[in-house]
């Protein structure tokens, strides 16, 4: 993670503040809270914290719901935003590992035919 993508995910401001940035009442802001769209830090005294990130998630929630959708259809749409993101991380680490297999296969195969450079054989790759 970049330092730029963590401190925007530091939680840092209270409740008054969100308010004035989303123009959004202190009850709507805990209601998407509440409701699993924002995951908003609590402290000590068991105050409300949010993130830079928490505030443009309430925005695209508020967005959602001004243009005509109700909440369990976010909560879908952010769902199978999750969903694709997981399947990319996915496909992202069975391709490097894919990539990984096909080194060491190379390898072997090399090293059992005696064309492996590292080896005693006396054919060596280019020599055939």
């Amino acid at each position: 993670m970049s330092e730029k993508e963590l401190r925007r995910s530091l939680a840092v401001l209270p409740m008054g503040t969100v308010m004035k940035l989303t123009s959004l009442t202190a009850r709507q802001i805990r209601y998407y809270d509440d409701s699993g769209l924002v995951n908003s830090l609590r402290t000590e005294s068991n105050r409300r914290l949010y993130s830079l990130n928490d505030i443009d998630r309430i925005l695209e929630v508020k967005d959602y719901l001004d243009e005509g959708m109700n909440l369990e259809q976010v909560k879908r749409v952010y769902e199978k935003q999750r969903q694709r993101s997981l399947k990319k991380r996915v496909a992202k680490q069975q391709s490097v590992s894919d990539q990984k297999v096909r080194q060491y296969l190379r390898k072997d195969i090399l090293k059992a035919g005696g064309l492996d450079s590292n080896s005693d054989s006396q054919f060596r790759p280019g020599q055939l």
